[in-house]
């Protein structure tokens, strides 16, 4: 089985690249583009990682991350930030809000690949059937 992220994210061009490529590492992917769907596809499709994008449109992306480190079910699922916010003050609030990691936009998708790795239970998605 696969592992399943739910990838966060407000813009499409975004949501593409990084689908596609989530895709082409050997992961499942549920796409949710705001708060209201993200909240939804937590609850429907029990990811085993979340990638959010930090700033969704006018909403705070990291209220979504506060809200999953205070539900007992979710609290244990990780949460790694992409955001454009890279300064270290801002760092430092996206890791306090809950959030294991901090990729910054433009990806680097060996320190992304590095992130899935270190936060997905151990089992190889790339060989998987």
């Amino acid at each position: 089985m696969k592992h399943q992220i739910l990838l966060l994210e407000d813009s499409f061009l975004n949501r593409e690249l990084l689908c596609d490529w989530l895709e082409g590492e050997g992961y499942e992917v549920v796409v949710a583009e705001d708060l209201n769907t993200g909240l939804a596809a937590v609850r429907d499709h029990s990811p085993d990682l979340v990638l959010l994008d930090v700033q969704l449109g006018a909403d705070d992306g990291l209220r979504f991350a506060k809200w999953m480190s205070n539900e007992p079910e979710l609290q244990l699922v990780p949460v790694i930030a992409v955001t454009a916010q890279a300064m270290p003050a801002d760092r430092e609030r996206i890791l306090e809000s809950g959030c294991k990691a901090c990729i910054a936009k433009p990806v680097d998708f060996v320190l992304l690949r590095t992130s899935l790795q270190r936060w997905l239970p151990s089992r190889d998605p790339v060989n998987l059937a």
